[in-house]
């Protein structure tokens, strides 16, 4: 048995089962877009934690940054005895968000807190109970995230009963045949018949959807999604926690399609590793809560907020956010050659900057998805020394997720062992 096969076997003597791990690979160390296992061997890393290390696995600065901070000081508790490294982080938020009008920031730990938050802060604001959300959407953990997560296995089911008054309407996906005009007429509908409008606090929505499947939200949707929230004064909020800090090739993805959001929830590639969190939105949204009823003891930590000033140095050292869409570009690249000599297996690829997909279907139908292709090629991956994601409803899409920082070279490599994996795939069928 191999040092991996052993810490396997610790593991599951230890964890409860719910809390598993795709590979039976444990890292060692790390370097950009590259890891190493206990027992030396190398891998390609383009899943970066689940858009997490948008600036690579211990980048220099934000090493830097967090280890002068553990100089000084780890915790104080920021709704205690607070710190400028919070003040300037939030400013930084403030700043870079796609609003227009003054904005304001709180600090939490995770991306299910950030949702969770901007809920209650929009509820605060509206005096209304109703929430909107996505059919296929992905959103948290926690009781209230789950139950506005549009996707049942895993990560709802035998968990609810979940919170009232959560809505959900279909996602437009041309691919499957949802259209944008599908999607508004599930919205009139719902005000028809099961919400009036007037009794609507939120909507929520993923501006490409995550663990649904990297499917972009088309402009002219979110425009329209836009125009009924200022309709009903509901409260629009982009949770961008994939696909912000420069992902998709805008600092927010919402950037795309030029419609401003109220409210931004964020996470993942904010702090390079380090647990933070944040919600960013309009003052006369975000002020609406009373003094105390927002925070949590280790939202704004002074090392999430230390790695946090850092990333965005890097992000606009390094031009992070132009160097997404060559990325994309690269990626697409290769996947069009995959495409074209696995038609029947490779059914749609897309992207929006480095947040790139390959949807694995049967005999080039839409309609039949192949789980069992996208689980194989994550696994023969791996044992070829390549991490990859699998997301999407169906669990038949492979999800590209580099950091923002990855060699070309190391993509063109990476990608060469996705086409020989196919290829012997393909051929064992």
């Amino acid at each position: 048995m191999n040092q991996n096969e052993q810490l396997q076997q610790r593991k599951l003597a230890a964890f409860a089962q719910g809390q598993g791990n795709a590979h039976n690979i444990y890292i060692q160390r790390t370097e950009n877009a590259e890891l190493w296992d206990v027992e030396g061997r190398r891998y390609i890393d383009f899943g970066a934690g689940i858009a997490v290390v948008n600036t690579g696995h211990c980048h220099p600065k934000v090493k830097t940054a967090v280890a002068e901070q553990l100089e000084h000081f780890s915790h104080t508790c920021v709704m205690v005895t607070p710190y400028e490294s919070a003040v300037a982080l939030a400013e930084k938020l403030n700043e870079a968000a796609p609003i227009s009008t003054e904005c304001r920031t709180i600090f939490v730990t995770s991306g299910a807190e950030a949702v969770e938050n901007s809920i209650k802060i929009a509820r605060a604001h509206t005096g209304r109970r109703g929430v909107i959300a996505f059919q296929s959407g992905f959103h948290g953990r926690t009781n209230m995230t789950m139950g506005l997560t549009g996707k049942i296995t895993p990560y709802k089911k035998s968990f609810g009963p979940f919170p009232a008054e959560i809505y959900h309407v279909p996602f437009p996906i041309e691919y499957h045949g949802v259209s944008v005009e599908d999607a508004n007429h599930a919205i009139e509908n719902l005000f028809k018949v099961d919400i009036a409008p007037e009794d609507v606090a939120a909507l929520i929505i993923e501006p490409v959807l995550g663990e649904g499947g990297f499917y972009p939200a088309p402009d002219q949707f979110l425009s329209t999604l836009r125009k009924i929230c200022d309709q009903h004064g509901i409260v629009f909020i982009a949770d961008e926690i994939q696909t912000g800090f420069g992902r998709t090739g805008k600092m927010f993805c919402m950037q795309h399609s030029g419609v401003e959001p109220d409210l931004i929830t964020q996470a993942k590639g904010i702090a390079g590793g380090i647990p933070i969190a944040a919600v960013t939105g309009k003052t006369s949204i975000m002020n609406s809560p009373h003094q105390g009823g927002l925070g949590g003891t280790y939202g704004g930590s002074p090392l999430g907020c230390a790695a946090g000033l850092a990333v965005l140095e890097v992000i606009a050292e390094e031009q992070l956010i132009e160097r997404a869409n060559e990325i994309g570009q690269r990626f697409m690249s290769h996947l069009s050659k995959i495409q074209q000599q696995f038609p029947d297996q490779v059914g749609h690829i897309r992207n929006r900057g480095a947040m790139i997909a390959m949807e694995l279907v049967k005999s080039g139908d839409p309609n039949q998805p192949d789980a069992l292709l996208t689980k194989s090629l994550v696994t023969a991956a791996a044992d070829r020394g390549l991490i990859l994601l699998s997301c999407g409803m169906h669990g038949n899409v492979i999800r590209f997720l580099p950091p923002l920082t990855i060699p070309m070279e190391l993509i063109d490599e990476g990608m060469a062992i996705v086409a020989d994996c196919i290829a012997s795939l393909s051929d064992q069928d």
